[in-house]
């Protein structure tokens, strides 16, 4: 599963959340912290996170 980061725009906590691309783009992503909705996506290096160990 892709994993995305965050940043909240009224706390400025950064996050990272895991999820499928169908649920990140059904979801509003909320701050864990203040719960606020004005979260900005950051770029970062694309990883998938898996269950397996290699």
């Amino acid at each position: 599963m892709p994993s995305y980061d965050f940043r909240c725009e009224k706390c400025k906590k950064k996050f990272g959340l895991t999820m499928t691309i169908s649920e990140y783009e059904k979801t509003k992503v909320r701050c864990p912290k203040c719960k606020s909705t004005r979260v900005r996506q950051l770029l970062t290096p694309f990883r998938v996170v898996t269950s397996r160990k290699s």
